[in-house]
């Protein structure tokens, strides 16, 4: 702890304006469309003969397409998402008109979109006009992200189209004009930061979907697609009710598009700072809970139609960890409540892992696509020493005493082998198993220091080993290959911060998330789920370049961050009856940051200079709190 010349405004019993409406000084941050109704930024590029192309970008706009493979790419300046319409006025006899979609400029194309399957490309929605008429494809082709939409005359005459529009359909239970209401916000004297919180808040955005709205992980012309008529690739498909409720967040805007409990790790963290959009995780997590294995309590590794009857260890602990989050941030007891036995079965199913080592020996290989998952594994047992220390708290709040015993000793028996067992001192980090997988990982290093796993003494070498191994594009994951995991280092940046290592945290977000947010072949506005260490956009775990997803809501990390960490506002109980103010500062100036709870709003706001620290901060009547300071 420094000690600092400080002043601290304390304004813990008076009431705060309501966070971060469209009026807020920082709402020019927002990515999000005032309006569903959106036209494109601009044009990329424009191929044989196109009249007035530009107009397009406009309500009341006007454009002649003449002659085969004429076609524009327009550019929406930052990915969006949703349902396509346009309008003929004119057409030479029957013509065909083909849209495509990509999130990066890397697969612009007139023969297929980015993909959305495990191999090749999705073909484009091909529609045959032949007069004056209004064309949208059924609800279920709506594109979940792209930047970048091309459309292409693919035979000879002309064709008049006199509008080209997006319907944007995330976020679909929140009104058309409260898309950039956030009840959160976050500012700083470091431009690309206040565009990394506002990126990850608008990525969570384009993440959260209609339920009904989910991958049905099948091509559509086994179902007669009309739009499938010339290439014989595949096209998306997304009808499947994968949730209860009007909106669920899924793993990623275009692809999947399913519930995944490790996603929801980051997700609603994320998405709790920003938009507080809780009602969407507890519609995800309930879908979930229902396919909950009746014997043995393990939670699917996705949710439908995917994830039914396969186990993941570490994303089964996912969705018990995303109830606690929920309940935190709520204080929904009756929520709680509805799930207490479900998750007290599943924590049965998790703790019958572990052996006489006293640590877990984890079975499944399933995880979040890194390799040599098994045996005694320090990412595992390092969640699952998380989750049983939730599961203390959440045992108070009910009242239950049958399980106090048995979680503490649990996590003492793995706190005390983990570090006998699996540390390695001349790496200053842990190994990954004692099965012969060598790689000391990202993950289970992490978690280690963010659940409390690694001895105090080991913090500081673990922070500094990381650190030691970024590259020029970012912190690696060697337990997924040459890959770099957006969702991994938003664990690393919690690391460093619980380490008082903030100048690190800062760093890695300026370098890895300013990489994925500045890089022209990115979308510029939402988060990749993971590229190569040599700054290549491919990800090692996938085959398929184009498959890879420009908008993955486990990216998302420096958005929580920030808020937490950086402006130093926490909740430490349910609702923020008890918070903690400490900021970290590293070398920024000045942060601010606000989010509210049933409780009422909380928002902190420093600045640093001279070693003179102005310190104010807001919480609602009742609540109570402490106010350590580190540098």
């Amino acid at each position: 702890m420094v000690c600092f010349s400080f002043i601290i405004a304390i304004l813990g019993l008076l009431s705060v304006p309501s966070l971060c409406s469209v009026t807020s000084p920082y709402s020019s941050y927002i990515l999000a469309p005032p309006s569903r109704t959106i036209y494109a930024d601009k044009i990329y590029a424009v191929n044989g003969s196109v009249t007035n192309a530009k107009s397009l970008t406009e309500v009341h706009g006007n454009a002649i397409f003449k002659g085969a493979n004429s076609s524009v790419t327009y550019d929406f300046g930052k990915n969006v998402a949703g349902l396509v319409t346009f309008v003929v006025q004119k057409s030479d006899k029957e013509q065909t008109i083909g849209i495509t979609f990509t999130e990066s400029s890397m697969w612009i194309s007139g023969q297929g979109s980015d993909a959305t399957a495990n191999d090749g490309v999705d073909e484009p929605l091909w529609f045959t006009v032949s007069g004056p008429g209004t064309f949208t494809p059924a609800p279920e082709y709506e594109r979940g992200g792209f930047r970048y939409m091309s459309v292409i005359l693919n035979t000879t005459g002309t064709v008049e189209i006199s509008e080209l529009k997006v319907h944007f359909t995330p976020m679909p239970h929140v009104a058309d004009n409260k898309l950039q209401a956030y009840e959160g916000y976050f500012h700083c004297n470091d431009e690309l930061l206040n565009k990394i919180w506002y990126a990850g808040a608008y990525t969570t955005q384009l993440c959260t979907i209609s339920p009904v709205r989910g991958d049905s992980l099948q091509a559509s012309q086994t179902s007669g697609n009309p739009y499938h008529t010339i290439y014989g690739t595949d096209i998306w498909y997304n009808n499947y009710t994968i949730t209860n409720g009007s909106s669920t967040p899924v793993d990623g805007a275009k692809r999947d598009r399913l519930v995944w409990a490790g996603d929801l790790a980051v997700t609603i963290p994320s998405t709790f700072v920003s938009t507080n959009d809780l009602i969407s995780a507890k519609n995800a997590l309930q879908s979930l809970f229902v396919a909950q294995n009746n014997e043995t309590g393990c939670l699917p590794w996705a949710g439908f139609p995917f994830g039914r009857g396969l186990c993941s260890f570490t994303y089964h602990l996912y969705g018990l960890i995303a109830v606690a989050n929920i309940f935190q941030y709520s204080n929904d007891r009756n929520y709680l409540s509805e799930y207490w036995d479900q998750w007290k079965f599943g924590m049965n199913f998790s703790l019958s892992a572990i052996d006489s080592s006293g640590l877990a020996n984890v079975t499944s290989s399933f995880d979040w696509l890194r390799e040599g998952m098994g045996g005694h594994n320090i990412e595992a047992n390092s969640i699952l020493y998380f989750t049983l220390n939730y599961g203390l708290e959440l045992a108070k709040y009910m009242n239950d005493d049958s399980v106090q015993v048995d979680y503490a000793n649990k996590m003492r028996g793995i706190k005390e082998a983990a570090n006998e067992r699996l540390w390695n001192a001349t790496a200053g980090l842990f190994n990954d198993n004692d099965t012969g997988f060598t790689v000391n990982p990202q993950d289970g290093n992490v978690w280690s220091i963010k659940s409390g796993v690694a001895d105090v003494d080991k913090i500081q070498a673990i922070s500094s080993s990381l650190r030691t191994r970024w590259g020029t594009y970012g912190a690696p994951a060697p337990e997924a290959g040459a890959a770099i995991s957006p969702f991994i280092s938003s664990i690393e940046l919690e690391a460093h911060m619980i380490a008082n290592q903030s100048q690190r945290a800062l760093d890695l977000i300026r370098l890895e998330w300013g990489f994925m947010l500045n890089d022209p072949r990115t979308t510029q506005s939402t988060f990749i789920e993971g590229y190569s260490t040599d700054g290549s956009l491919h990800y090692p775990p996938y085959s398929n370049d184009p498959r890879v997803s420009h908008a993955h809501g486990w990216s998302t990390g420096p958005t929580s961050t920030l808020t937490f960490y950086v402006a130093g506002m926490q909740i430490l109980s349910p609702g923020g009856a008890e918070w903690l103010v400490s900021p970290h500062f590293g070398d920024l100036t000045e942060a601010a940051a606000g989010f509210k709870t049933p409780l009422g709003s909380f928002s902190s706001s420093w600045t640093l200079k001279n070693n003179k620290l102005v310190l104010s901060f807001s919480t609602p009547k009742g609540t109570k709190g402490s106010l350590p300071l580190y540098r």
